[in-house]
């Protein structure tokens, strides 16, 4: 099943950067808003605005029930662009994403006919229950934001960002996802189940209707493209992109599978977003070893089950290796 709202505009000029204070600023409405839907996940919601700003994708990875599909559309109300939605099943087909040429008698001449994918914000719901030759036709939309289909090439408007939710239960009736996918993902996020208190809250909140459906957006796409901007100005020494490098490397020294040049640009790029969220315009140690764990455990492959998790490695990674 899939529902999507055609674009409405085009975003493609890039605007000028604004203001450290300004972005921040964006960065902080957009975060409340969510907050207003969501209870008690105050890092993650920081954790996807700030994967947004450094133009990432996002993969939200829990049991179910726990809020991942709230949560992403909470943060696709709060900016005002087009927002789509793919329901993954596993007979959805690879066109079914994309769009496809579709014969028109009056003119004689095939006419494309976009899929879901073209959109501002994507939500990919329960994308593990598609097969991979279904799931693959997302790895050109994230990696090059255009998509091609019967040859023809289609750039995507911006700001694009995917989001998807994956359901890490009833491993019989889901796929894996393949590596190459996965390390799309700028960011793998968990919400974990809630406290009693902020479980509670959320009681509260939906008695007699639910918060989301008075959700207004907060922020524009024009809003969020400048705001990126911004973030590409921030300021990254060349110690600060040693250190990045060196964790990098620690992982491929200690893993089966290690974190990739793009894993290395993505956690550069947050790290970029999450010192504008702080207000600053350059970028520090703290801000690195803030973005770590979110955006490299999952590119890691630690070998035999039962040793050591990707997040153990990258805390182990953050622990070990020096500030220089």
């Amino acid at each position: 099943m899939t529902e999507a709202n055609p674009p409405q505009r085009r975003t493609d000029a890039s605007p000028d950067p604004l203001p450290v204070d300004e972005a921040a600023d964006i960065a902080e409405r957009v975060v409340e808003n969510v907050e207003r839907v969501i209870v008690g996940h105050h890092d993650v919601t920081e954790h996807i605005v700030t994967a947004i700003l450094a133009r990432g994708h996002l993969l939200l990875d829990d049991v179910p029930g726990v809020g991942k599909t709230m949560l992403a559309r909470s943060l696709a109300r709060s900016i005002d662009c087009d927002f789509s939605r793919v329901q993954f099943t596993p007979d959805l087909m690879p066109t079914d994403v994309t769009g496809v040429n579709v014969f028109d008698e009056r003119t004689r001449e095939f006419e494309f006919r976009p899929g879901p994918v073209f959109g501002n914000v994507v939500l990919a719901d329960e994308i593990n229950r598609a097969p991979p030759k279904t799931q693959s036709a997302l790895l050109e939309a994230m990696e090059e934001a255009q998509v091609t289909v019967d040859g023809q090439t289609y750039d995507l408007d911006q700001p694009f960002t995917v989001i998807a939710t994956q359901n890490d239960v009833e491993a019989d009736r889901t796929y894996e996802l393949p590596i190459a996918e996965v390390d799309r993902f700028t960011k793998r996020l968990t919400l974990g189940y809630p406290s009693p208190e902020d479980e509670s809250e959320v009681l509260r909140r939906v008695t007699g209707g639910h918060p989301i459906d008075e959700l207004e957006p907060v922020a524009t796409a024009e809003d969020v493209l400048a705001a990126r901007e911004t973030v590409e100005s921030v300021t990254a020494e060349e110690a600060v992109r040693a250190y990045v490098t060196r964790l990098a490397n620690y992982t491929r020294d200690h893993a089966d599978l290690g974190v990739s040049p793009r894993g290395s640009i993505a956690l550069l790029r947050s790290a970029q977003a999450r010192a504008v969220l702080e207000g600053r315009d350059y970028v520090i140690p703290d801000d690195v070893q803030s973005e770590a764990e979110s955006v490299l455990a999952h590119r890691v492959r630690t070998g035999a089950p039962g040793g050591t998790s990707g997040r153990e490695l990258i805390a182990d990674a953050v622990d070990s290796v020096p500030v220089e």
